[in-house]
């Protein structure tokens, strides 16, 4: 066929222009109402995605508002810098990254403009969280269907941009499907919304002219010359995900330009804003959980339950639980899951719970009719259903690094098949990772759809390991177009796959692809080297057999990382857990601030950068970086993240480590040595506290102590006790009968010395219990000041120095109680990482507890009856290290109505008190802590345990005393009036 005059050229890979970069920065800071980051920090945090790939970008421009991000364009036009858009930045396939200029849209325009609840339609900036949107549209009875597992951080417009699926997209359909319009704006400044385009609208944009008409009528084009190849090669199957939709576009169909966009990862336009489709809420749901001899037949399966058209029909395969188990992840839901070798999840809605259940039985009739029936359960709570699709949707971090696993990767983690196929594929999928030395990876996905997702061990350290990562590839990509599949079903081909498109798509309709880039962008600006003229798949590794990380000398032992700090680093796959807004305790700097810098993920890529791998690396100082030390700076050393992050990324312990190299052998910040030495200034003041107390409150002269000590100016110091507890305990000596035998109480520096009525509130119940109390025949300090601001060498002497003192208790087995959650975690957590391999050490962790441990697992012991309402906020350590399950049970059983606040006071030990600090720490306070108790019932009681916690709450005025937990047994205990409260 002869090509048409006016067919486009089809774009191919150009080089791209050399860009005056100080020149670009200068320009877009003044013409841009937003951010505008060049600062090798910014571009360190933004060179890679969940992906295999790295590249660093030339800034990253963060607009305030859709009309800035407009601007931002037409200065990275007028200098011809490439522009990548970017949300959450969790792609798996390398498409947020990129030498360009990064658009983030996240911090800033993520508003929902409007809701037409009539058309079931709103209309959103592309920043907005998924998560978000839905509570928005919460009261409207509205939401967006498809629902990926990033869904508490990732952006509509990441998923406009991948098309992004999720399991409720075998009921609602991909992101594609629910994209009504969308305002897009080209590299040459062409803005326009799209959406269906009816013969008429074509007939009137034409006769317009302008760009508008050229776009259409060039897509049209590419239409008509490529219809029939495209209808061939495009496969029938509800994830193809790979390549442009162009099957949007056909002659006879909607010729709907929005849903031929999505999907197109920032490589043709960029998104303003979108029009997108919603759903009615379900009113009620249940879940069917059926096991399998294995993942195969899980999949041969599919096809009848698919029939009763469930709103999720996923699959998971014993490797998978064994992963999770080994990581101690959803220890509950795995109790759950019926027999087999792999399970199958499929999930009903109904107009009540009523007719979900109804819809979920009449499945179970259906497939009990068949003589190889599943083991089978259902359930019809949500608490159950939420604990077991929290085990599915952890799939990416449980395979992704765990104990005695090999590292393992993305890059063949979405592929699709026909679902009728599913079985014969997954069996074939099997052989071929056996045949490779890939065995260990698990198989799940979205089965009811057919997209397989898995994590692959790859060696792409070594050249021949790279060598065998890219033979895989193509294997792999032979096998599922060889049963009429798509190399991606959910996250989208970027960089990972794009150099295969040709197997699937043949080169008749890449060419087309080529043609459409060449319509929207021909100078190649918009995202280069991804799905059009790709960068080679071995190219812009993370890893690859160049990177020649350093391996630096370390103060922790990192045991769990084989004793390497560059394997703890590497333990953050990109994820982006940490820049979720609800739920846990991680990352408070980031929910404060918005920043990528201050995520867990961003400290984490430029700890990556700060080893120096790679020739380009943005930060080249080490341990002296201030780029890596500015990021950090941000970071509570909550230890939220080494719980909520599925792969146990402990930044407080990198932050630590990096502060101890960071200011060896030169002088402190003064917060270092008034906070950092807390321990000893509190000993010295107990000789004469009352006169300690009178000197830095008094004015004038205690703005003076916070000046020379780095303290905020705003925060008041606290006041020293009369008496040291520890001191008065041993005046008083141990009593009661004892019968149950010895504890030590712990007496840390903050209850010892500034809250001694909660030790002795704490003797009184373990007293009450049967215990004998008894404290340290000295003075001594678990090291957590010192460990907190990276003083390590100290922090190891002051724990030798405990484990000394207390190795003949330890040795004879009694138990050590620890009031503060800060310390009792150092002597769980850090003390075997800054003692590695001391028998003393692993003893300690054992047989210390807190309070709440302790007595509920002292048969026969149950707590006085409270029968109050309870705001409780659980220290940040106790959530990483220690857990809150023994408190809840406990304070279950003393009738206490108990409501948990997540996330962090912001206080965290010398952080809320250390000058700089005050506007995060009150904004991490204000995110969830304070509206909970403002929001509780009059006589409410509030519950902290953490000295942080409770001193938060004391500054910020709002009218409430916290209680540690022992205070209110006691009080409980004497029948005294459980006060104060709210």
């Amino acid at each position: 066929m002869t090509r048409p005059a006016t067919l486009p050229t089809p774009a191919l890979r150009r080089a791209q222009p050399y860009v005056r970069v100080r020149d670009l920065e200068r320009d877009l800071a003044a013409e841009v109402d937003g951010e505008v980051r060049f600062d090798p920090g910014s571009r360190g945090a933004y060179s890679t995605d969940a992906s295999n790939y790295r590249q660093v970008p030339l800034g990253v421009v963060l607009p305030r508002t859709v009309e800035a991000a407009v601007a931002a364009v037409a200065v990275c036009r007028e200098h011809g810098a490439p522009i990548t858009s970017r949300g959450g930045g969790t792609s798996l396939a390398g498409q947020t990254c990129n030498t360009a200029v990064i658009i983030d849209w996240s911090k800033f325009c993520h508003r929902l403009v409007s809701v037409d609840e009539r058309a079931r339609t709103c209309v959103v900036e592309p920043g907005i969280v998924l998560d978000d949107l839905n509570r928005q549209l919460k009261p409207t009875g509205l939401m967006f269907g498809p629902r990926p597992s990033t869904h508490s951080h990732c952006t509509i417009g990441g998923m406009i941009g991948n098309n992004s699926c999720g399991s409720t997209a075998q009921l609602y359909g991909k992101t594609a499907d629910n994209v009504a319009r969308l305002e897009i704006l080209c590299y040459d400044g062409t803005r326009m919304w799209v959406g269906p385009t009816s013969d008429e609208e074509y007939a009137r944009i034409t006769a317009e002219g302008g760009r508008p008409a050229e776009i259409l009528r060039g897509l049209r084009e590419i239409m008509s010359e490529h219809a029939d190849e495209i209808r061939r090669r495009y496969p029938d199957i509800p994830r193809r995900v790979s390549g442009y939709n162009l099957d949007q576009l056909l002659p006879g169909g909607p010729f709907d330009v929005a849903r031929a966009l999505v999907g197109s990862e920032g490589t043709l336009v960029t998104v303003l804003r979108a029009e997108l489709a919603l759903v009615p809420v379900p009113a009620a749901r249940s879940l069917v959980v059926l096991g399998y001899h294995d993942i195969a037949a899980a999949g041969d399966a599919v096809l009848p339950i698919a029939a009763h058209q469930p709103l999720q029909l996923e699959g998971i395969d014993d490797k998978l639980i064994g992963y999770e188990t080994r990581k101690h992840m959803h220890g509950k839901a795995v109790t759950r899951l019926p027999e087999g070798g792999a399970w199958l999840m499929a999930s009903f809605t109904g107009d009540d719970q009523e007719d979900a259940d109804r819809r979920a039985h009449a499945l179970l009739a259906d497939i009990g009719r068949d003589g190889h029936a599943p083991d089978v359960a259902f359930f019809d709570d949500p608490e159950s259903e939420s604990e077991l699709w929290d085990l599915r949707e952890a799939g990416l971090g449980a395979t992704a690094r765990g104990p005695g696993m090999a590292d393992t990767w993305p890059g063949w983690e979405d592929s699709a098949v026909p679902p009728e196929r599913l079985g014969d594929y997954l069996r074939d999928l099997r052989r071929l990772l056996d045949e490779f030395g890939y065995g260990d990876a698990a198989l799940y996905g979205h089965f009811g759809q057919a997209c397989v997702h898995t994590r692959i061990p790859f060696d792409l350290l070594t050249a021949d390991g790279v060598a065998a990562f890219r033979a895989f590839l193509d294997r792999a990509s032979d096998l599922a177009v060889s049963y009429g599949g798509s190399l991606s079903g959910e996250h989208g081909d970027g960089q990972a796959r794009a150099e295969l498109l040709p197997k699937m798509f043949g080169e008749a309709v890449v060419t087309a692809f080529q043609q459409v880039k060449a319509v929207f962008d021909p100078d190649d600006r918009m995202n280069p080297g991804k799905i059009v003229s790709p960068n080679a798949i071995t190219t812009d590794l993370r890893l690859g057999s160049a990177w020649t990380p350093a391996e630096p000398e370390t103060e922790f032992g990192y045991p769990h990382d084989q004793g390497s700090f560059q394997r703890a680093v590497m333990r953050c796959v990109g994820v982006g857990q940490c820049r979720s807004h609800q739920g846990g305790v991680m990352c408070p700097s980031y929910r404060a601030t918005g920043e990528e810098e201050h995520s867990t993920r961003g400290r984490a890529r430029l700890l990556f950068e700060m080893l120096n791998g790679h020739r380009d690396s943005t930060v080249t100082d080490g341990w002296r970086s201030t780029a890596v030390h500015d990021a950090l700076d941000l970071c509570l050393a909550c230890k939220g993240c080494k719980r909520d992050c599925p792969v146990e990324v402990d930044m407080a312990t990198y932050k630590a480590e990096f502060l101890a190299h960071h200011y060896a052998g030169r002088l402190r910040p003064a917060a270092h040595y008034s906070m950092g030495w807390l321990p000893v200034w509190a000993r010295l003041a107990s000789f004469a506290p009352g006169l300690v107390n009178v000197l830095t409150h008094a004015p004038g002269l205690s703005q003076l102590v916070k000046r020379l000590g780095g303290i905020e100016p705003a925060r008041p110091l606290p006041s020293f006790a009369g008496i040291r507890f520890s001191d008065a305990y041993r005046r008083r000596g141990p009593r009661g009968t004892g019968e149950r035998g010895d504890v030590l109480l712990w007496p840390d520096t903050f209850t010892d010395n500034l809250a001694p009525r909660i030790a002795a509130a704490a003797v009184t119940v373990l007293e009450a219990a049967g215990y004998r109390v008894i404290v340290p025949p000295r003075t001594l300090c678990c090291g957590l000041t010192w460990i907190s601001t990276g003083q390590l060498g100290v922090a190891r002497r002051v724990l030798r120095r405990t484990l000394d003192t207390l190795a003949p208790l330890l040795r004879s087995g009694i138990p050590i109680v620890g009031l503060e959650p800060s310390c009792t975690a150092v002597f769980r957590d850090d003390a075997a990482n800054l003692l590695p391999g001391d028998q003393d050490v692993t003893r300690l962790a054992e047989q210390t507890k807190t309070l709440a441990e302790l007595l509920t697992g002292t048969d026969g012991w149950r707590p006085p009856h409270v029968g109050r309402a309870a705001v409780a906020q659980p220290h940040c350590h106790q959530h990483a290290v220690l857990g809150y399950e023994a408190d809840q049970q406990l304070l279950q059983q003393a009738g206490v109505q108990l409501k948990t606040v997540g996330g962090c006071c912001g206080l965290a030990g010398d952080f809320g008190f250390t000058a700089g600090h005050l506007r995060t720490s009150l904004a991490c306070a204000e995110h969830e802590l304070l509206p909970a108790i403002r929001q509780s019932e009059p006589g409410t009681l509030v519950l902290a345990d953490g000295f942080s916690c409770r001193t938060q709450l004391e500054h910020t005025g709002n009218g409430s005393r916290p209680l540690h937990l022992a205070e209110l047994l006691a009080q409980a205990s004497t029948r005294h009036t459980c006060g104060p409260t709210r």
